[in-house]
């Protein structure tokens, strides 16, 4: 079965299909599916679930029980509450829901499908999953693509990042809903576009822009003023809007959201989408395509409603990225309320005093030192390093965190700090969350296999179909063309603004490096932004997030849309759930940045202050 025609829509994209985004990830908001499905108008809704630490999670989850492995909620509750709807609005669903077990996940839908009466016919795809073969790939001699490290001894999860054509080919024999593994989180879009535009795996300009329509809605609320710079414009929280991309066949599309919800949709929150979670925005390496953003326009056409044009595209590598996850030992994370006067530095010296203590218990115990430890104290400003204010706090929470190779150690702290309520300082309250637990410390490994190792089955009706990826690849580095930015003198005063007044900002992670998008509020800002924010300003107002206080920041100009992006190599303390960070992903590094001080004209400055 072909693709079938697209939706005729009037205005400058006359073919469009609108793909609505219902999970940013594993644990995002019931409300959003049934928002879109009622009130969206949408021609398919796709779900992204997978995270590295989610895909140990399921892994964990499948060795327990075989048919086990996948997100059970997208079955149990969101498709069995709205397959009826699904059907009868003849709505495609695409999500990679299957985790580490697509075939459980699909069984298990059509089980809940029969048991309701409604038809439609599911597929899934499988490939991704290659720790099957982990001794051939051992013997390969794969590493780890940046440090050049060998794989783990004993890997939880080990999956190649699929791209969108084998979505399309399941769409192609007549799926109505396509469950995925591990794929490029943009994919579940992609492939929707493919499927319905014809798309050639050489279309390289289309590809990346339907990558980037995939990169924008991924996140649910996050394009709809979810986490957003100016926050306090941004109205209906309690029913914000879940993001919907208006495709064209040319790859160009609409970023909105269903008509009544709130949020906002401006160039603003699609810009900071943009930025969020890449690298060089020149080589954005998917499966399908190695993207280009640094030309991409912004343009307000209506009421929530931005168009997005100008990605280009260039050919893929032959290679997947994989990842691996794999445990390294043990972590704690304990919160303690303590409240009065100097409470910062009450938590402070509190969670000094339970290290000595356990320094001392570890060596008479012959348990070795910890691997890790970690002091914050949230509430006065430890996260700010040099920045931090002396704010004299009086309320905190203490966060001592620590790793080792065994569990008595930690559990040993868990009790420890307990006895900081009778033993040390005035106005300690208690556990904040209730007592921890000892968990596992999950590291992610990635590592770059050959498309040409990798077999990717579709499964329709009972018919298990190989889907041919084309392995050629490519892409050559000296392809990128850089954008010539001048390096134009501007006027400047001895008077600042906070970045803040000049853009809007946000940050993310990838492993353990985090990136921070920067998006001028008007042009003009522009050259006092690239000014005074080069690669060494950064990388010093950020010293205290790097170890040893040195660290490394890459610069990307993005001229299309007035953009800088700033790559900050492992500045994570090792990224997710191996960094005993309270800030783990980088989250708050974009609004640490926007304080920085920018010199501006005086003019200027009398003017943003008005």
């Amino acid at each position: 079965m072909g693709p079938r025609k697209a939706q005729e829509k009037e205005g400058p994209m006359t073919k469009t299909i609108r793909v609505g985004c219902a999970s940013g990830f594993w644990g995002d908001s019931f409300v959003s599916a049934p928002q879109l499905v009622r009130q969206g108008k949408i021609d398919y809704l796709v779900f992204d679930y997978l995270a590295e630490i989610t895909m140990s999670i399921l892994a964990r989850a499948r060795q327990r029980d075989p048919n086990a492995g996948y997100a059970l909620d997208f079955v149990t509750v969101t498709m069995a509450g709205l397959a009826r709807e699904i059907a009868e609005k003849k709505i495609k669903v695409i999500a990679n829901a299957g985790g580490v077990n697509p075939a459980a996940c699909a069984k298990a839908l059509e089980d809940v499908l029969a048991k309701q009466g409604v038809v439609l016919k599911v597929a899934y795809v499988e490939g991704d999953d290659v720790i099957a073969r982990l001794d051939h790939w051992r013997a390969a001699g794969l590493t780890e693509m940046f440090e050049g490290t060998p794989l783990p001894e004993k890997p939880i999860s080990m999956n190649c990042y699929l791209g969108g054509f084998p979505v399309a080919r399941a769409l192609d024999e007549g799926a109505d809903i396509v469950i995925t593994g591990r794929g490029v989180d943009s994919a579940v879009t992609l492939g929707a576009c493919i499927h319905e535009f014809g798309w050639s795996p050489k279309d390289y300009d289309r590809l990346a822009g339907g990558s980037l329509a995939g990169h924008i809605v991924e996140c649910g609320a996050q394009a709809c003023g979810g986490v957003f710079t100016d926050w306090d414009k941004v109205p209906g929280w309690e029913n914000i809007g879940y993001a919907i991309a208006e495709i064209a066949a040319d790859g160009s599309f609409i970023a909105t959201k269903p008509e009544g919800t709130g949020g906002l949709v401006s160039v603003g929150t699609v810009g900071e989408q943009m930025l969020y979670e890449i690298a060089d925005p020149q080589a954005y390496f998917l499966p399908d395509v190695t993207a280009d953003f640094s030309g991409v326009s912004l343009e307000q056409v209506g009421e929530n409603r931005v168009r997005v044009a100008g990605a280009r595209g260039l050919p893929p590598t032959a290679t997947y990225k994989c990842s691996i996850t794999y445990e390294d030992g043990y972590r704690v994370t304990n919160m303690v309320t303590i409240a009065g006067i100097d409470a910062g530095a009450k938590a402070r010296r509190t969670g000094e005093a339970v290290l000595a203590r356990m320094e001392e218990i570890c060596r008479q115990r012959n348990w070795g030192p910890y691997e890790e430890t970690s002091i914050e104290v949230i509430g006065d400003e430890d996260s700010y390093g040099p920045h931090r204010r002396d704010l004299h706090a009086r309320e905190a929470i203490l966060k001592l965190a620590a790793k080792h190779a065994r569990k008595e150690p930690l559990e040993m702290m868990i009790r420890e700090l307990t006895s900081c309520g009778t033993s040390f300082a005035p106005g300690t309250a208690g556990y904040g969350g209730g007592r921890p637990k000892v968990s596992p410390v999950v590291r992610h490994f990635a590592t770059l296999i050959a498309k040409s190792d990798v077999p990717v089955t579709v499964h329709v009706a009972g018919k298990a179909i190989p889907c041919a990826i084309d392995t050629d690849g490519g892409f050559k580095p000296e392809m990128i063309e850089r954008p010539h930015v001048s390096e134009a003198t501007v006027e400047l005063s001895a008077e600042t603004v906070p970045l803040i007044r000049l853009a809007f900002a946000r940050s993310g992670d990838k492993g353990d490096n985090s990136n921070i998008g920067v998006l001028a509020r008007e042009r003009e800002y522009l050259p006092y932004i690239r000014a005074a924010l080069s690669e060494e300003a950064v990388a010093k107002w950020f010293a205290h997030k790097f170890k040893g206080g040195k660290g490394k920041v890459q610069r990307y100009e993005l001229p299309g849309s007035g953009a800088l992006n700033f790559v900050l190599w492992n500045a994570l303390g090792g990224g997710g759930i191996a960094s005993l960070a309270f800030d783990p992903q980088g989250k708050a590094y974009a609004q640490m940045l926007l304080e920085f001080p920018i010199p501006v004209p005086a003019s200027l400055a009398k003017r943003l202050a008005a």
